[in-house]
């Protein structure tokens, strides 16, 4: 269980800090209360991590060999695509990309100006849900999910949201005008190799047998 915690809590803090839902999280905590935003976004992402885990417990009842190499070409597919998107990004460039994306998001969606508690609550719950359904992270949690304990993958990646919110609703627009869109995004493709790579060592005696 303990390498499933840490597995899911380093690829979540390392994967989603300065992506669309951290700074979703930012735009809404500089408009409203950042209890309320943090909550809100929290409780999305928490959803989500269960959702994924839950899909990896259905997908983990395929063969293990399948799974075995499924895993290892998933997260290297991660790595490769993502440092190449490093390698072509402009160096020294801030974030402007998934920032750009957040903006959008906030400012097309229906909900009013004017809201109470609850509506702050959900517009923070329905706009990180939507923006983190289908992202690479949520893929990510699925494929750790089929291979590690799923209550520690749970523990650890929602741990790793929570942090990553925090850091969003707290400090999170002073921070991003000096996030590197380029660092963060090769940060993320050495991660996925890694897990390529330990997933690929794990299976080897396993896949002898």
């Amino acid at each position: 269980m303990l390498t499933a915690f840490t597995a899911g809590l380093l690829l979540i803090t390392l994967s989603e800090l300065g992506d669309k839902t951290f700074f979703i999280a930012v735009i809404l905590s500089l408009r409203h209360s950042r209890k309320l935003v943090f909550a809100g976004v929290v409780a999305a992402l928490a959803t989500m991590t269960v959702l994924s885990v839950a899909m990896g417990q259905v997908v983990s009842f395929l063969p293990p060999i399948y799974l075995h190499w499924a895993e290892i070409a998933l997260f290297a597919l991660f790595g490769i695509k993502l440092l190449y998107e490093a390698s072509q990004m402009p160096q020294n460039k801030a974030n402007s990309g998934e920032e750009k994306e957040a903006i959008e998001a906030v400012e097309g969606s229906n909900f009013p100006k004017r809201k109470g508690n609850l509506g702050i609550l959900t517009e923070a719950f329905s706009l990180t849900f939507i923006a983190e359904w289908g992202d690479r992270t949520q893929i990510a949690t699925i494929a750790l999910a089929a291979a590690y304990h799923p209550v520690g993958v749970v523990v650890g990646a929602t741990l790793g949201h929570a942090i990553c919110a925090a850091i969003a609703v707290l400090g999170g627009r002073l921070i991003a005008g000096h996030i590197s869109e380029r660092t963060i995004t090769a940060i993320g493709g050495c991660l996925f190799l890694v897990f390529s790579l330990v997933a690929w060592v794990d299976g080897v005696g396993t896949a002898a047998v």
